[in-house]
């Protein structure tokens, strides 16, 4: 059976990655990309959606989302990891689709509604926008059928400080009152997807299978793999978001804990995910263990089918 889906994205080398993933896998429906700041700003995380859909021949809608945080000041783009366009050395041309005319939240609010019980949704950048389309209807997220976010961490510490993740450090106001307000949520944070590590043999394995969309992958590869080395892991780069999109099809290759999460939103530890069994929001499943070799292999398998 397979699940409606739509990502909230901010591409992003691994983005990419999570991307034609899901544009491959047979399980997968891909309804509609929405995009957000964070490994880029707004407007080029909505041009590299547009490439990459365009580069993989696949019509469905980008939504652009919101351009800065909650409430904290914008943050420059994550360019020594990914680039200063997005995807490594890579020049992006220019697309010929446009985005939609719906903000990303107002997108997401409609999209659930006449999906009722049926869309799950991906988020693998900051939760701006999820947490905006909260505001705009209190039962946004009970009108999803699951959220699986990438981001946060229980005990893996952080990657971006030493406590915090990224995609929640980014915005941890938003990630805060989706994590009190939301619903249906699983979290596949840095405690498993730091585990989930590929070495550049394998995205040039993934080339030789797949020669134009393999290929473009390799290339971004070498530009993230040589950003994990300049920080003292050579062994690979962390597949983090598209981890999160095979926990949307197959969560049977995850192993979650319940956890009640909040985030610290200022000093030092901000952006921290914290599990605080007094708060009465709703649970969250949290990722605290994966089939790494099942995850990498489903990857591989379904990128490689791409022409």
């Amino acid at each position: 059976m397979t699940i409606k889906l739509i990502i909230d994205t901010d591409p992003g080398i691994d983005d990419a990655m999570a991307l034609f993933y899901a544009i491959a896998d047979p399980e997968v429906d891909l309804l509609a990309l929405t995009t957000v700041f964070g490994n880029v700003t707004t407007p080029q995380a909505t041009r590299n959606a547009l490439f990459l859909l365009e580069t993989a021949a696949v019509n469905i809608p980008v939504a652009e989302g919101l351009s800065k945080p909650r409430e904290l000041p914008t943050y420059p783009p994550s360019s020594h990891v990914h680039g200063a366009e997005g995807f490594g050395t890579l020049d992006v041309p220019t697309p010929q689709g446009k985005a939609v005319s719906e903000t990303a939240p107002e997108f997401l609010v409609r999209m659930a509604r006449a999906y009722k019980g049926e869309l799950v949704l991906c988020p693998i950048g900051p939760l701006t926008n999820i947490a905006a389309a909260m505001d705009l209807d209190p039962e946004f997220c009970r009108n999803l059928k699951r959220m699986v976010i990438m981001g946060g961490s229980l005990r893996a510490g952080g990657n971006i400080t030493p406590a915090a993740e990224a995609n929640i450090y980014h915005d941890p106001h938003a990630a805060d009152f989706v994590f009190s307000y939301g619903c249906n949520i699983t979290l596949v944070g840095l405690d498993v997807t730091n585990r989930v590590i590929c070495p550049r043999s394998y995205f040039a394995q993934l080339a030789e299978q797949s020669p134009k969309l393999g290929g473009l992958l390799h290339q971004m590869a070498e530009f993230y793999i040589d950003f994990y080395e300049t920080v003292g892991k050579f062994n690979g780069c962390g597949m983090h978001d598209p981890s999160a999109l095979v926990a949307c099809a197959a969560p049977n290759l995850f192993v979650t804990e319940d956890h009640h999460l909040r985030v610290i939103c200022s000093g030092e530890r901000s952006g921290e995910t914290v599990s605080d069994p007094n708060l009465s929001s709703e649970p969250v499943k949290v990722c605290v263990d994966v089939d790494i070799a099942a995850v990498k292999k489903k990857i591989f398998k379904n990128v490689a089918k791409l022409v």
